[in-house]
Parts: structure tokens; sequence; C-alpha cells
């Protein structure tokens, strides 16, 4: 996708995305995490001046912006499309904030090391995730944190998959599995909390703000596109409902040290 057909894409659904999210909620995120959802899993991985931060798999990068606009940090974010990167770039500038971005394939992931490293919305998209949370649990810091957002279920059926558009980067994984994945790497669960419901009531909400703006929607992006948007959200919007699929927030952390205030065992207690 080129730069122009990028930010056609981005502003076609922006009157749509804005008005899905309440007042504030809106960060220019591609994902049905909320501003205050972003907040809190930073907070929770300690992120602020002076923190390292590397943002795998960014996009146009709005939850970095936003991060590093609210809580201050030194902030990379990598993303394999240029066109994406360029445009996080240039809004970055515009708001004044001193973000580096990078064109890259994940994996590998840059040395670092880095204190926190996030990957938001984007965990489903790698089907072998091992080698992943090894090159993660490498770039960290002893004690360095790994915040991200995981679609949790069991892989999709034949039936599940021919519903799903793009469905090849649709690899959600039982928890268990995925804690055992992490131990193996180096990194323990610390903090947890479960999201499908509020990540549900987003789907929904950005269904019907999409329909409601159909007609712009599709002068400028064509039927296909949307009505392929319309019906993932769907989907997950289902999967969520029934606990087909269930979506969590995780700060792991790399052993060898645990920070400040995050030393507890029992990564199964959600903390509010």
């Amino acid at each position: 996708m080129r730069l122009d057909e990028r930010t056609r894409y981005d502003q076609a659904l922006r009157k749509a995305r804005v008005a899905a999210y309440p007042p504030g909620e809106y960060v220019d995120q591609e994902s049905f995490m909320r501003a205050g959802e972003i907040r809190s899993l930073a907070r929770r991985a300690g992120i602020g001046p002076g923190v390292s931060v590397l943002d795998l798999c960014c996009g146009v990068a709005g939850p970095g912006r936003f991060v590093t606009e609210e809580l201050g940090c030194r902030y990379l974010g990598i993303d394999l499309d240029a066109n994406a990167i360029e445009l996080a770039s240039r809004r970055a500038r515009a708001a004044g904030l001193s973000c580096r971005f990078e064109v890259g394939e994940v994996p590998p992931v840059p040395s670092g090391p880095f204190d926190v490293v996030l990957l938001l919305e984007t965990m489903l998209a790698f089907q072998d995730k091992e080698p992943l949370l090894r090159e993660v649990s490498g770039a960290l810091v002893p004690g360095g944190r790994f915040a991200f957002t995981v679609e949790e279920g069991q892989p999709l059926t034949e039936a599940e998959a021919e519903a799903m558009p793009a469905a090849d980067t649709v690899w959600p994984v039982p928890l268990t599995e995925l804690v055992g994945r992490l131990s193996s790497a180096g990194l323990e669960v610390g903090w947890i909390r479960e999201c499908s419901h509020s990540h549900r009531l987003v789907a929904d909400s950005l269904i019907d703000a999409f329909l409601a703006e159909r007609s712009a929607i599709e002068a400028e992006l064509g039927d296909g596109e949307l009505d392929d948007l319309l019906a993932a959200h769907r989907l997950w919007r289902d999967w969520m409902a029934t606990g087909r699929i269930r979506k969590f927030a995780i700060v792991a952390v790399r052993t060898g040290g645990r920070p400040e205030g995050e030393r507890r065992r029992g990564w199964l207690r959600s903390r509010r």
C-alpha cells in the first residue's frame, strides 16, 4: 500500500472511528483498545520519563505517540509497512514528539536493550510465537517488561478460517500454552487483565459507525474493503460475546529481576 493509499484508507475510516469511541478514547489506534486501556497497560509496564520503549508492529503508531505524549519515554516504533512508518513520522513531527521510527520485519527484534517492549493487538498475526518471544526477551534488560495484548483461544477451525478475512494472520493461542512459551523464553507473567467485554463493545460500536458512514467509506475504498472489515468485526464481536475468543492485556517480566511494585507472584490475579 503506497503512502497515498494508506492515507486514503486512514482518512476514509477516521470519521467513523472517532464516532465509535467515547470522547477522548480515540488516539489513532487501529484496534479495539481504548486510550484508557493503552494508558493503563503502559503504566503497568512502568513507562515514564527516561524509559526506553520498543513498539513492535506499530503501524501508524497512534498508541505509541499517545504514550510518548502522556507518559514520556524514549520511543522507537518498528513496522514492516514503510508507508505506515512515514505516516507515523509525519504525525509525530506535527505533534512535536521526539519519537523514532524504523522500517523492519519482526522478528528479528532490535537488540536494544530496552526497558519495555510493546506489542499491541498484533500477537494474533504470529503463527509461531516462540521465536518472537525469544527475541523480545533478548531485547529486554533484566527486569524489563513485555506489555502486550493477545486473543486467547483454540486455533481457528476450517470453517472459521473461511469466514474470516485475512485468516492467514489470525492465530489465537490458549492461555496456558502462551504462559508456557513465555516462561520458556525467560518471561514471567506479572499482571494480566481480561478485556473481552470492553473490546466487544468497541467492536459493536465500530460496526455501527462504519455502517453509518458506509456511503462515504465505499466512495473512498470501494465495496470489498468495507465488506471485509465488517465481516471481521462481526466475527470478533460474536466470538468475544460467546467466549470463543477472550482478549487479555498482559505484562510479562524478564526473569533475573522484577520491577518495583510487581514482586508478588500469582499471575492469574487481575489487579484493578
